[in-house]
């Protein structure tokens, strides 16, 4: 059955593209129609996860304290009172509030989460058993339930009880020491990557077990720590350290593998990057540039003793785009076939011709601000697509409707309400 805002598409289609609405199939089911998640997760990996399972199809309720919601909901820029953050983090969500530590707060979680699939929640390790919510509860009263626990360093450990941020397992993994200048401090992305990486690991395990589901029969527990995705994504250094001892340090823009690889200024004041990952690539570029010698020398046969040469190497590339315009630039690289990007703002991504062809950047309706454009679902499938049916929906919008679905009478929601559980 389907729940959704009366004014958003339903969730169980994906809307087909433009051009294949008269003549092409019929809209098919989405990948994860019937599935059911309960959103108690706040800030970031955890209700990312979540939002991912929606954007395909999933029944994601999000579930928020009645007087302290997620506070996401208030990071960044605003318009109209209205944070923006939020219609991104929450959209394809239906919202309830609930108070998880009085008794009826509990009973209802457990009400909802006999008819759920998925729970994610990020609280601190110990608090929902506290609350008699713990994995020993869900599966009592549901147990092919998936619980997928989010949080800094995961259900164990010395530093479990910690509190944990994006921010910390940037700087734990190793992230932090390997970004920035050589000679420049460690540096820190000015935005939510170790959350990000965190909330695709989680949605990836929560499929994983829904699958191993189908084997067993039952659910299990997914312990998501946010310090460990980012090293699996910072690659080889754990091998590198084990067997030769090396650390790898910062190099700025520059690659220990290869060279060259930096960023360079355009005669009209605009940056594009250059890549060499690839023999063949370094060699059109040096041609490009007009210095076919340094094809010949014995040190540019590999990517590794170029990186000794980068200095001579940036002087001939960023010394010939210093000369043209982007433009110019951009296109002598693609007639040459060698890989160049411009460095994009949020105002160029918003005009790339090839985001545009993508249709990486959605327009979706919204009940409180109009129209808002933001990114797509994360992946495009042929058969099932994904779809945005709605943006953000305020605080507790459908606290009434999901507890009527599950049997709730009026006037208990108004006595709960009253209360402060809802």
């Amino acid at each position: 059955m389907n729940h959704a805002p009366e004014s958003a598409e339903p969730a169980e289609f994906a809307e087909p593209p433009a051009s294949d609405r008269d003549t092409g199939p019929a809209p098919r089911p989405a990948p994860l129609a019937g599935l059911r998640v309960l959103d108690l997760a706040t800030l970031f990996a955890g209700p990312l996860a979540a939002t991912l399972l929606g954007d395909f199809g999933a029944e994601v309720i999000k579930v928020e304290h009645p007087r302290r919601p997620d506070p996401s909901r208030g990071h960044g820029p605003s318009k109209d009172g209205v944070g923006l953050w939020w219609k991104l983090l929450g959209r394809n969500k239906r919202t309830m509030t609930l108070d998880l530590s009085s008794p009826d707060g509990q009973r209802l979680l457990l009400r909802l989460a006999a008819e759920a699939d998925v729970v994610i929640e990020n609280f601190r390790p110990g608090t929902l058993e506290r609350w008699h919510l713990g994995p020993d509860e869900l599966h009592s009263v549901n147990p092919e339930l998936v619980l997928a626990r989010v949080t800094g360093f995961g259900q164990f450990g010395p530093y479990a009880r910690r509190p944990g941020f994006g921010t910390l397992a940037e700087a734990m993994s190793g992230f932090a020491a390997i970004t920035g200048e050589p000679d420049g401090p460690p540096t820190l992305p000015p935005f939510g990557l170790a959350d990000s990486i965190a909330a695709l690991t989680t949605a990836y395990a929560v499929m994983t077990a829904l699958e191993g589901r189908r084997a067993t029969g039952r659910g299990q527990v997914v312990d998501m720590a946010i310090i460990e995705p980012l090293l699996t994504v910072l690659g080889p250094q754990p091998l590198w350290y084990d067997q030769l001892g090396y650390v790898q340090p910062r190099t700025g823009n520059r690659s220990a593998n290869n060279a060259p690889r930096n960023t360079y200024r355009t005669a009209d004041g605009h940056w594009v990057a250059v890549s060499t990952s690839a023999q063949s690539i370094a060699e059109r570029v040096m041609r490009l540039v007009g210095r076919p010698e340094l094809i010949e020398a014995e040190w540019f046969a590999t990517g590794a003793q170029r990186t000794a040469h980068a200095d001579e190497l940036d002087e001939a590339v960023g010394s010939w785009i210093a000369r043209h315009d982007r433009e110019t630039v951009i296109a002598a690289f693609e007639e040459a076939q060698a890989a160049i990007a411009p460095i994009n703002d949020v105002r160029d991504v918003f005009a790339d011709p090839q985001y545009r062809a993508l249709g990486t950047l959605a327009e979706v309706p919204d009940e409180e601000l109009g129209t808002v454009r933001m990114q797509n679902v994360l992946f495009r499938l042929s058969e099932t697509p994904g779809a945005i049916r709605w943006a953000g929906r305020p605080h507790g919008a459908d606290t009434e409707a999901v507890l009527g679905e599950l049997g709730v009478p009026a006037e208990e929601i108004g006595r709960l309400r009253k209360e402060g559980t809802l």
